[in-house]
């Protein structure tokens, strides 16, 4: 199948089921990675680090990403109008049956039904993104994998934005550049 058709069904299907924004993306994006081999699970941590610290929705940012690294430009448009098209339709249809039916039991309950998905999908990357951050890829025990760096930096940062009164105040953006800062530090 051509790349760029591939890359715009697989975002085409990552729109329409991951519900509750860009972290839901991820475990779509980890199968994505592991069937095409397109990116590896690092590649994917990189991405989400790119992917939250620069402006946009991180799941739109992380199509473009992927998009690119796959096949150039024309990759970075088709990924990104795969993942926005089926929101395209969602939003249109809704827009019209919404009004009608706002009120029936049947889009309420199925409304109710989607926030523990959601929130699973969320949990899920969460998970996924900590074990990507805090361990090393490799076989061994979680201790024997710990990344201590990451580790050191993420205490510091806890205490700094939760227990330090003047820090607590700086603005996030703050944090992240600090941060990959201490990235490009470490990394050396």
């Amino acid at each position: 199948m051509n790349v760029l058709l591939q890359l715009y069904l697989e975002f085409f299907k990552t729109g329409l089921f991951a519900i509750g924004g860009g972290l839901a993306t991820l475990p779509f994006l980890q199968a994505l990675g592991e069937k095409t081999g397109w990116f590896t699970m690092s590649q994917l941590g990189d991405m989400v680090a790119v992917s939250e610290s620069t402006p946009g929705p991180m799941g739109i940012n992380m199509a473009t990403y992927v998009g690119f690294c796959s096949a150039g430009i024309p990759g970075a448009v088709i990924a990104t109008v795969g993942l926005i098209t089926p929101s395209i339709i969602v939003i249109i249809l809704v827009a019209k049956v919404l009004e009608k039916f706002k009120t029936n039991k049947t889009v309420q309950n199925a409304f109710f039904g989607l926030r523990p998905a959601s929130t699973a999908l969320i949990a899920a990357a969460g998970l996924s993104m900590f074990l990507m951050s805090f361990f090393k890829e490799g076989a061994g025990s979680y201790i024997d994998r710990l990344n201590l760096p990451v580790c050191v930096l993420g205490l510091v940062i806890l205490v700094l934005t939760r227990w330090v009164p003047f820090t607590k105040k700086l603005h996030p953006i703050v944090f992240i550049i600090i941060s990959a800062i201490a990235g490009a530090v470490f990394s050396m």
